[in-house]
């Protein structure tokens, strides 16, 4: 059995984050003040196909593979609103979303829906070496509840920011790896 090193990387900073609004496909990621390093040669790369993802993943590499397993949590009817909207129009529906992991009131994905879709991707991984995944905050926070057989409740409790990076090993099971 081969090792695995998988580093999920969360997308680049985009307006919609700066501003309290929800997530969109077609958010673009901001300009960064300074450049990201390359991921090297032998790194193998995926991204989500989210316009966001995409960005980011060509100032890491030249090509990167579309994973759809590391879309973002499908917000239905919320992709893109202001959360200051919500809680004037529907706190009781954004109040369950937040409470109840079973709860998909937008009409998308619930957490729970999103944490076993990401569940099932890291149970079928299987490619030897190492590789960089650029997904969403959500993803990774899934991937982080999953991996460390936290309750579900635990996912609102996690803040990725953008960039940020997650390292995990897989040698029969996966490792949560820090630097």
């Amino acid at each position: 059995m081969k090792a695995v090193r998988l580093t999920l990387i969360c997308h680049g900073l985009t307006e919609a984050q700066k501003s309290g609004r929800l997530a969109h496909p077609e958010d673009a990621v901001l300009a960064l003040a300074e450049p990201l390093e390359m991921a090297a040669a032998e790194v193998q790369v995926l991204r989500a196909p989210e316009r966001r993802a995409s960005e980011t993943a060509a100032w890491l590499a030249a090509q990167a593979s579309i994973e759809p397993a590391l879309a973002d949590c499908d917000l239905g009817s919320w992709q893109g609103l202001a959360l200051k909207q919500l809680q004037l129009e529907q706190p009781e529906a954004l109040a369950q979303w937040l409470q109840d992991p079973y709860s998909a009131p937008h009409g998308g994905e619930s957490i729970a829906q999103l944490v076993e879709r990401v569940d099932a991707w890291l149970a079928g991984f299987d490619g030897p070496g190492q590789w960089l995944a650029v997904t969403h905050p959500m993803v990774i926070r899934a991937v982080l509840v999953q991996l460390l057989g936290c309750p579900l409740a635990s996912f609102q409790r996690i803040d990725v920011m953008p960039l940020s990076r997650l390292e995990l090993s897989f040698t029969g099971q996966w490792r949560l790896r820090l630097n």
